[in-house]
Parts: C-alpha cells; structure tokens; sequence
C-alpha cells in the first residue's frame, strides 16, 4: 500500500494563514527567550527555573488524568509561585533592566563596549605590570563564553568593579586571597582565592610551578583565558586553549585581551596572536 505524504488539509490552512509578520514575531520571542537564558544559565535561578517547570509539568499531567485534589493544590502553589518569582529573581531582574536600559540586552553578557573595554584592560594591564616587576605571584581568570561559577564558588565571592589598585590588594603577599585564582567577568571581579584543576601534561617543562599548570588545566577544560604572573621571575604568560604563551609585554597583552573584552573586536585569540609574531 503506497504511503501517503499529502499534507493534512487542516496544516495547510494554518500556514496558508501566516504572515511575515508573524515569523518576524516569532522569531523575536524567540531571541529574547534565548537572552534570558544565557543571561540566567549561569546562575542558581537556572535551578529555580527548571522546578518552576517541573511543577507546571505535573499540573498539566494532573489536569489531564483529572486528579482534581492535586490539580487545586498544585494551582494554588504556582498562583503563589507567581507572586514570590520578583522576589526570587530580584538580582537577574535588575540585571536584565540594566542591561535593557544600556542597550546589552541582545549582547553576549560578558562583553563590553569599546570604552569600557579599554578601560577593564588598562586597569588589568596596569596591575599586572606593577606586580610583575614587584615579583608578585599572581593568577586571572576571565571569563569568555562559559561560565565559570564552580570555579568562583571554590574562592570567596566579591562581585567588586576592576581597579589596578584593587587587583594588586587581592595579590598581596601573606595574604588569604594571594596563592587563589582571582575570576573576572566582565568589568567585575566577580570572586578570588579559587581553586583551580592542574593540567595532567607531564611533557610541561619543569621551570613551570603550580600557578603556570593550573592556569594551562583550567584552559584545557574551558575557553576562558588565564593570566599568570610568576613569583620567581615576573615573566607574565597567558593560557589558553591548553597553550601558554609567555613573556609578554604591555602590549602584547593587550592584543591578547581586547577580544575577550570587546563587542566589536571579538575573533579568535589565536589569530591574534599570530598577527604579533608577524609583526615581531
């Protein structure tokens, strides 16, 4: 019996009926679902959202089987529900204003303009600088397109804007924050003194001391890019992608970091990197 791929005529009539302004609104939701998304998936309210979910699930389920006792408790719960989310979502709401009142919203969360990514870098560049000639051991993790929350969740939280005044304080020696990693996400350091994995490479050179192999582990398993700073010689390095490149200056550095940082100059670091030897 040959089968029959005819679509129903009742489909048909559904799509014979949208407009392009109806693809142009679909797709728009569809953005902005995703924005809130990313914006939340980082954070513990991804949790709450997905029960938030769950318990709509079993509601539809129990409406459907007509259990009428649970359906009424469980409509009671998510009336309540409703009303505590402002409550329960207050730092990503404010977040998400924020964002939607300096034109973010529709940008990947961890980049910034052009202004304020320049700023961010020189106050990194700055701190790494002083504490390389000072000798001081020093680790930075910034944060690109994956999240970094069990990282951050192994130090202590801060949340506090860059400063090269306020990076140089977190490495100062003899200190609880000094021998940790310190997480940057975008103009925020976010959290310092963590912990990060070692990399398992045993074809390392043997000059290279913890800070160096736990900022190549890092970069082995994320996309995030790692500045380190040796206590020993200054030498400032960067990983990233499992790679370390070392003895950076100044500039260099900010070559390196600009597409981290920037909107409008994201590409990839490796590029970069291969435009300064060029020119080297």
């Amino acid at each position: 019996m040959p089968l029959d791929f005819t679509m129903p005529t009742q489909f048909r009539g559904i799509l014979s009926t949208i407009t392009p302004l109806d693809v142009l609104d679909i797709l728009i939701v569809a953005v902005i679902l995703y924005r809130v998304y990313v914006m939340l998936k980082d954070t513990r309210a991804i949790t709450l959202g997905k029960g938030i979910l769950v318990l709509l699930g079993v509601t539809v389920v129990a409406n459907y089987l007509n259990l009428h006792v649970i359906s009424w408790l469980l409509q009671k719960a998510v009336t309540l529900l409703f009303v505590a989310l402002p409550i329960v979502f207050q730092p990503e709401l404010r977040r998400a204003l924020e964002h939607l009142g300096q034109g973010k919203f529709f940008r990947p969360g961890t980049l910034l303009d052009d202004e304020e990514a320049q700023s961010t870098i020189r106050e990194i560049r700055s701190a790494v600088k002083i504490l390389s000639a000072n000798k001081i051991g020093a680790l930075l993790v910034i944060e690109r397109d994956m999240g970094l929350n069990d990282i951050s969740a192994t130090g202590i939280q801060i949340d506090g804007l860059i400063t090269s005044d306020f990076l140089m304080n977190v490495f100062i020696p003899n200190t609880p924050l000094h021998d940790g990693a310190a997480v940057i996400r975008g103009k925020r350091l976010i959290a310092a003194g963590c912990l990060l994995p070692l990399t398992e490479n045993r074809s390392l050179s043997t000059e290279l001391g913890t800070r160096h192999r736990a900022a190549i582990g890092l970069s082995e398993q994320c996309d995030a890019l790692i500045v380190v700073v040796s206590e020993e010689t200054g030498t400032i390095s960067i990983a990233e992608n499992g790679h370390l490149h070392r003895h950076l200056d100044g500039e260099k550095l900010t070559h390196i970091l600009t597409p981290a940082f920037a909107y409008s100059s994201r590409s990839s670091i490796l590029d970069t990197i291969r435009s300064w030897r060029e020119k080297s």
